[in-house]
């Protein structure tokens, strides 16, 4: 799409919407809209981030509205870079963004650049000064400041307003050919310096600033303010619906003065409710922080919030879509609980992940009337959620490995797993039942000895009737894949990391025990090949990610999310744990 030239009829796909779509503010003005024909039908959104960073799990809430109602409304979207800062921009987080968008499961109808604009908008800001709407002034940044005023005192003018229209495009044309330094002059739009609002009291249009634009290198020396540059923008692609975060609510008179003036297409900007997540930051400025400080291995580490973060940790884009739906749009900021969007991950892999066997913490087990040579394979589903998923072979054999936490020697009360003279079952194994221990010189438990029913095969319950109270994986010694697995928990300690002791910032909140890098996990032998970024399930344990720091014959799984524990509350609750 030509973004000078934009269509002007509606779009070919279909404008009905779904009868059970549910409702929310900016669908209903969309709605509207087109009823009223304000548009002639069109309905055009765009993303517009600033390639200064990596993308979080807030910009998903936008990209989801953006993308999503434009798809359900036949219309299209726009990718476009605010690129008017060039100091803090690079390619890097150009790829990013665009990698992330796809990986959501949305493609743009045109990719565009604010630096596309650069000749418009310079165009734009002469007539603005020829028609004595706009001014250069040579205050500095904190004088400029300082004759703001406050929100209870009007502000005062420049001594620099009142230049006469030729003095100004001189300056202007000068300031473009680079004869000023940076932050000596700036041009700025003469509205009203005792208006209610802040920003309509003659804000800054244009700085100066000597620097390489990863795209337009460096034919310009001066660049536009995003509050000058957004409105005009969307203008240029006929965006008819420009969505941004509460923020923005009181920039909006400027928005639509700039597109008065200007007479140009009227684009409307809606506001709605920014994400905001319990235990998670989700300032650009404090996640670089986080990485240049080392507090985490990199933007894709996958303790943060980033949307290469959150992929890498085996979240999913189908899980964020859907929880993006769910908490909906508002006028009213509000913060939802991280354990909201960790239950639509579960939901999602819980339909979609395979099930396997591993073992994080192993402790050896042998059955001793196993005959010590013998290996059968045992028929396991793989997702008992999905009738097509199928089965696969596990192999069983005479020693095993089992979870340390499946074996108490003294169990506790309302313990029912392994321990002496108990029998559990093997998940699609055999009923064992422990006869002895084996301990080192500290006195811990290195072998668990026990004996097995051969009338029980596949975990079945034997011609007795007798039952069992408790079932445990396993991993065969044998044919095991020895693997990394890295536990995460929350990067915060607290539900609003900004809370802090006076004199600290946010990284006291930090979560000292956020990451446990566990080196001696066992692998069933399916895992063998397992391609980065798929997930899985690991039976009784949780969802994990194969991570791309995986090696031939060493892989390494990220914990996703885990699973309800109801043990590990009961445990909590005996004598003498904390």
């Amino acid at each position: 799409m030509n973004p000078s030239n934009p269509p002007t009829e509606a779009a070919t796909k279909p404008t009905s919407v779904p009868a059970a779509a549910p409702s929310n503010f900016i669908r209903d003005i969309i709605l509207e809209d087109l009823k009223t024909n304000k548009y002639n039908g069109l309905v055009q959104t765009r993303f517009p981030p600033e390639p200064n960073g990596y993308l979080h799990i807030g910009h998903a809430k936008a990209i989801c509205l953006d993308f999503g109602l434009a798809d359900e409304f036949g219309g299209k979207t726009n990718l476009r870079f605010d690129d008017t800062n060039p100091s803090k921009e690079e390619t890097e987080y150009v790829d990013s963004i665009m990698a992330d968008v796809r990986w959501l499961g949305f493609e743009w109808d045109g990719l565009f650049y604010a630096s596309d604009y650069f000749d418009q908008l310079y165009k734009w800001a002469v007539q603005l000064i020829k028609a004595g709407k706009a001014y250069v002034d040579d205050l500095s940044a904190d004088e400029i400041r300082q004759y703001r005023g406050t929100l209870t005192e009007p502000g005062k003018n420049s001594p620099y307003r009142d230049r006469t229209v030729e003095e100004n495009l001189e300056l202007f044309e000068r300031m473009r050919a680079g004869d000023f330094p940076d932050g000596s002059r700036v041009l700025r739009a003469k509205i009203d310096m005792a208006s209610p609002n802040l920003n309509m009291r003659d804000p800054v249009m244009y700085r100066i600033l000597h620097a390489e634009h990863h795209r337009t290198g460096n034919k310009w020396c001066i660049y536009p303010m995003y509050d000058y540059a957004h409105g005009q923008s969307d203008s240029l692609e006929h965006v008819t619906h420009s969505m941004c975060t509460l923020e923005f609510e009181d920039h909006r008179p400027l928005y639509n003065w700039f597109i008065q003036q200007l007479g140009i297409f009227p684009s409307q900007q809606i506001e709605f409710d920014r994400l905001n997540l319990t235990y998670t930051l989700l300032s650009k400025r404090k996640l670089l922080q986080l990485v240049e400080e080392r507090h985490v291995s990199g933007w894709d580490d996958p303790r943060m919030p980033t949307l290469v973060g959150i992929r890498r940790r085996g979240y999913t884009p189908e899980a964020i879509r859907n929880f993006v739906g769910a908490i909906g749009v508002s006028k009213t900021n509000g913060s939802i609980e991280l354990a909201m969007l960790e239950h639509f991950v579960r939901e999602d892999l819980n339909k979609r992940a395979p099930r396997v066997m591993a073992v994080l913490r192993p402790l050896k087990v042998v059955i001793d009337n196993y005959p010590e040579n013998q290996v059968e394979e045992m028929d396991a589903v793989n997702n008992p959620e999905d009738p097509n998923a199928g089965t696969r072979k596990v192999p069983f054999s005479r020693v095993l490995y089992i979870e340390q936490d499946d074996f108490r020697e003294v169990p506790p009360k309302q313990y029912f797993r392994l321990s002496p003279g108990r029998e559990v079952r093997l998940r699609y194994g055999y009923f064992v039942t422990c006869t002895s221990v084996v301990k080192n010189d500290k006195g811990e438990v290195i072998e668990v000895h026990c004996t097995y029913d051969p009338a029980t095969r596949g975990g079945n319950n034997p011609p007795d009737g007798r039952k069992v109270k408790s079932t445990i994986h396993w991993v065969s010694a044998a044919h095991a894949i020895d693997a990394e697995v890295r536990i995460y928990e929350n990067l915060f300690t607290k539900e609003d990391p900004n809370q802090t002791e006076e004199g600290q910032d946010f990284t006291s909140n930090l979560n000292p025990n956020s990451l446990e890098v566990l080196t001696n996990a066992k692998l069933e032998p399916s895992l063998a090949d397992a391609a980065i970024e798929s997930r899985y399930q690991f039976e009784r344990l949780g969802y994990f990610c194969v991570d791309p720091d995986s090696k031939t014959g060493r892989p390494v799984f990220n914990r996703t999310v885990a699973l309800k524990d109801t043990w590990a509350k009961i445990e909590k609750r005996q004598p003498g744990k904390a």
